[in-house]
């Protein structure tokens, strides 16, 4: 595993912005910096994309498992799901509703195995760049390599699934005014439509509930059966229409169970059920060591996260999930190439290890700001 630096491609702005990255330039310190960042990438062995994807199916297996163990020992209480809500998450699991995505965040340098640092279970974003944006860099730049990539071909496949258990129109939902989710959730709805799904993009905040109906509706009243959101579970149930997710008969992707794995109290069940494996940082509910990551378990985008070394506070981002129950978690220094930390994103579709994108940042706490570094292989 190397980062080796790249000369950008003289229009790579019009290229990314083509391919519906106009997020590519982000503010920060009071100037404008590439949030897609093409001046360096990270060359990997065919081992160690092996090793990547071996660590990706296992990891699945673990939190396939590890949602068994949570809905059948009825812990969803750790979770914070309101009560009312433990029917409708177990119901969604024991029927077996489909999930599109994940993302598996890895720490890795090549020569140790993948530790896992979370899992984006519900609403990971990066997934434009990483299935769309890098692979026509790779082919501009690299074309005689390869690329672990194919996320594009795998949501095509579960969307021809989908398509087959019905012909009902599928929405698209994120919030109004966020370039990033509304490019990342229409990127997944033209691989729906490639696959032959009837689509329709709807804000979050066009969703409308018909109370003599008792469904949800689009702004022509239409009945929403079938809804993709780019939209927190954790928000969702506790949103003022929230109690109707419970009377209305929408089938929502992802699907209510993955909830539990969205949820960084999984982390420490996962390492309770699989104390040996070696993809897995230990994980508490109490410090358990004199140095750790504390994270807040409804967190988001690196927020509110505490890293202590040897009893002292080394580094903390603020956020709006300081008063949310946290758990600790082994502390696993990023590797460290050039002053860059990278985090690795191991994408599952359909079950399937697919594909990786990596974000660092010269930090080792990775945020929504960190920049996005193609990959090559070999």
């Amino acid at each position: 595993m190397e980062r080796l630096g790249s000369k950008p491609r003289i229009d790579w702005q019009q290229k990314v912005e083509s391919q519906g990255c106009h997020f590519h330039t982000v503010e920060q310190d009071g100037g404008a910096v590439p949030y897609w960042d093409e001046s360096a990438y990270y060359r990997f062995s065919s081992r160690e994309i092996d090793e990547l994807e071996r660590a990706g199916y296992a990891l699945n297996d673990m939190c396939l498992k590890a949602v068994e163990h949570v809905v059948a020992n009825n812990l969803l209480d750790r979770f914070l799901i309101p009560p009312a809500f433990h029917p409708y998450v177990r119901a969604s699991w024991e029927n077996d509703e489909h999930t599109v995505y994940g993302r598996f965040d890895f720490s890795y340098d090549g020569v140790h195995p993948p530790r896992l640092l979370e899992y984006n279970a519900d609403t990971p974003t990066a997934l434009l760049e990483a299935a769309v944006v890098q692979w026509y860099w790779f082919r501009d730049v690299f074309p005689t390599r390869d690329q672990f990539n194919s996320i594009h071909e795998r949501l095509l496949e579960i969307w021809s699934v989908l398509k087959q258990e019905s012909q009902e129109r599928w929405y698209f939902t994120s919030l109004r005014g966020h370039v990033e989710d509304y490019m990342t959730v229409n990127y997944l709805r033209d691989t729906a439509m490639q696959a032959g799904l009837d689509t329709s993009y709807l804000a979050v905040e066009d969703i409308g509930w018909n109370a003599r109906r008792r469904m949800f509706v689009d702004r022509a009243e239409r009945p929403i059966g079938r809804l993709f959101k780019l939209y927190p579970w954790e928000w969702l149930i506790r949103e003022q229409f929230g109690p109707h997710l419970l009377e209305a008969g929408t089938r929502w992707l992802e699907a209510p169970w993955k909830m539990l794995l969205s949820n960084k109290a999984i982390l420490p069940i996962l390492y309770e059920l699989n104390p040996d494996s070696p993809y897995l940082l230990r994980a508490d509910w109490q410090p358990f060591a004199a140095s750790y990551i504390r994270k807040p378990i409804l967190g988001r985008e690196g927020a509110n996260i505490q890293m202590v070394e040897d009893g002292q506070v080394v580094l903390e981002t603020e956020g709006i999930y300081a008063n949310y129950p946290v758990v600790y978690q082994e502390l696993k220094p990023l590797p460290n190439f050039d002053g860059r930390y990278p985090v690795l994103g191991s994408w599952m579709v359909n079950g399937y290890a697919c594909g990786l994108g990596i974000r660092e940042d010269v930090q080792p706490i990775t945020q929504n700001t960190s920049r996005f570094v193609p990959h090559i292989i070999g």
